[in-house]
């Protein structure tokens, strides 16, 4: 803590609506007050922020995921940085723990948009001079910024937590071949064998099951992922596996995004466990309505706590990712 101590009056962190939460957390480990802001809105809707301490020569933080609703978080972000960068602050990262718009990173068809790019041209345009985020839905979005960016993992996270549950044979499984290096490395990490499902998909609110690659038959599987939406790739997914003799199936995933019903559809599933972070707040009162005990919770604050104290010290942020 010495490096962030002898620099902690030129940092400043502030903080969206988007998850309060996880920004006061932060500021917990980093020792320092969150910093004073207004956002709220004009009585017709539009979004109003008021910076309410100096921030000339600062090197400033402004936490904000964009999530649901995604717009309004999006904009706060935006109005917020550009308020700073008004203000005279030094540097202005932007820590987005779930990156919003970031399905649509390529064109699979004719006449659509690429919005995880006009995303990132919209950050760097309010003000940004840099990006801290964690695990990005495509890889290739790091390469949409022209400042640098950081995109941090939960991985080691949550391999902990499993390495800690003793549960005997275990298999790795990715839910599908796109996500098969992310699988791949948590089963370094635990040790352990990867399973693959192939899937169709005709639309993004379809999943089709077509097979099972690998040995999960008398194992305890572990589904990997990024992100967990509608749940629908996530619950099919465990049936296959069941299908195929896995004894108990667990999944993690980063970022618990749960739209539509998938507290519903968790909850009649045969999940046993399921492991997020709290990148997103989650709607504890009904998580435990619909799911009983299948959903915990990890925290990611001391990971971008960490990233924050070395971003502002000039010290390496890769270090984080072994």
């Amino acid at each position: 803590m010495s490096v962030l101590n002898s620099f902690s009056q030129h940092l400043k962190v502030f903080s969206g609506n988007a998850n309060q939460y996880l920004s006061q957390e932060i500021c917990w480990y980093l020792d320092i007050p969150l910093g004073k802001a207004d956002v709220g809105r004009f009585p017709n809707g539009e979004i109003k922020v008021q910076i309410e301490e100096s921030v000339r020569g600062c090197d400033v933080f402004v936490i904000q995921p964009t999530c649901t609703p995604v717009n309004e978080n999006l904009m706060e972000l935006l109005i917020m940085i550009d308020a700073l960068h008004r203000a005279s602050a030094k540097r202005i990262t932007a820590v987005i723990p779930f990156y919003g718009y970031a399905k649509q990173d390529r064109k699979t068809k004719g006449r659509e948009p690429i919005s995880a790019k006009l995303v990132a041209n919209l950050l760097v345009t309010a003000g940004a001079d840099r990006v801290l985020t964690m695990d990005l839905h495509a890889g290739q979005i790091q390469g949409f910024f022209d400042v640098p960016l950081d995109n941090l993992a939960a991985q080691s996270l949550l391999a902990r937590y499993f390495a800690g549950q003793k549960l005997g044979e275990v298999v790795v499984v990715s839910p599908d071949v796109g996500g098969t290096a992310r699988a791949r490395n948590f089963a370094s990490r635990l040790g352990v064998d990867l399973a693959v499902i192939d899937k169709h998909r005709p639309s993004f609110s379809q999943v089709v099951v077509m097979n099972v690659i690998g040995k999960v038959k008398g194992k305890k599987a572990i589904i990997v992922d990024d992100l967990i939406d509608t749940g629908k790739t996530l619950v099919e997914g465990a049936l296959a596996l069941m299908e195929h003799g896995a004894e108990q199936v667990f999944a993690c995933a980063t970022h618990p995004v749960f739209s539509e019903d998938a507290l519903d559809r968790i909850g009649r599933s045969i999940l046993s466990e399921v492991i997020v972070t709290n990148t997103i707040p989650l709607n504890w009162e009904r998580a435990k309505e619909v799911c009983q005990n299948k959903i915990k919770v990890m925290s990611v604050a001391p990971i971008f706590a960490e990233a924050i104290k070395r971003i502002h010290g000039e010290l390496s942020v890769s270090e984080l990712f072994v």
